[in-house]
């Protein structure tokens, strides 16, 4: 199944994939990219709600940036291999 994941979401995980270099990776960098995204997931919903009860049309901008910004956090916490996962921070 994690074979079937990593290949569908292959454009994501090649941009942070690509290169030389293993960085620097702990685990705990992993775990807080989890918990990153999770919290972009609910600034995302937060987000929906107040723009579903107030019908103001701007809030798809916030809806839609912490969305992409959770989604991204989460494929490369949970599929991207320790370099993606030090390249997202930087610490290659």
């Amino acid at each position: 199944m994690k074979d079937l994941m990593r290949k569908l979401c292959s454009p994501v995980l090649n941009m942070f994939e690509a290169g030389d270099g293993q960085g620097e990776y702990r685990k705990s960098h992993r775990t807080i990219l989890l918990v990153l995204g999770g919290l972009c997931f609910v600034i995302a919903l937060v987000s929906l709600f107040f723009t579903l009860k107030t019908g103001e049309l701007a809030g798809i901008i916030p809806i839609s940036l912490f969305f992409i910004t959770g989604l991204v956090c989460e494929i490369v916490g949970l599929l991207g291999s320790n370099q993606a996962v030090a390249r997202i921070w930087k610490r290659d």
